[in-house]
């Protein structure tokens, strides 16, 4: 019998998806379960707001959330160093997806995590990106070639497949193929 798989979307730019590796290492080891890892990588500004629309109670919300995260951080012996702006993470993401398919994800993935909670990968630059890459063992020439093909649009279906599945568990008068995930009952 095939061990349970487990999807796991994550965005490297994300302090609680950093936190929580470890922990879900760890229910693959103990459980036997087959974690697959996918990109969801978070439009920021999409859901939050450009940062100049943000309120000073939206700031404390996020001052908060970094602090706590760093509580789960600091109890795993991570560093965790609050980010320095708003990334665009389609360069570590798709590096995720490249890792997975030549077979060197997990140094990859943990790396991209160390380095860009300690300062030391800027996630949304191609070159550092393929840094990385090419220190698991992967190819640059390749990398570059897929993130100049069919990258974007794998990964833009990877992350739209959460708002299909959620427009149709939530919303079962609306066909998958009209709801965009922020349809509302007039245009489903």
């Amino acid at each position: 019998m095939p061990n349970p798989r487990v999807r796991i979307y994550t965005d490297y730019k994300s302090p609680y998806a950093f936190v929580a590796n470890k922990r879900l290492f760890e229910l693959q080891e103990t459980h036997g379960v087959e974690l697959e890892w996918l990109p969801y990588t978070l439009r920021v500004a999409e859901f939050m707001g450009t940062v100049e629309e943000r309120t000073p109670h939206f700031w404390r919300k996020v001052r908060y959330a970094y602090m706590d995260a760093r509580r789960y951080a600091n109890a795993q012996g991570l560093v965790m160093k609050g980010p320095r702006r708003i990334y665009d993470a389609f360069y570590s993401s798709v590096g995720m997806l490249f890792a997975q398919q030549h077979g060197f994800f997990r140094p990859y993935h943990d790396t991209v995590f160390r380095r860009f909670w300690s300062h030391e990968l800027e996630i949304d630059d191609l070159a550092a990106i393929t840094d990385v890459i090419t220190s698991c063992g992967g190819s640059a020439s390749e990398f570059e070639a897929y993130v100049n093909g069919p990258a974007r649009a794998e990964h833009d279906r990877i992350i739209d497949e959460p708002k299909r599945l959620a427009c149709s568990a939530y919303r079962p008068w609306c066909s998958t193929a009209s709801c965009s995930g922020a349809a509302t009952a007039s245009t489903c």
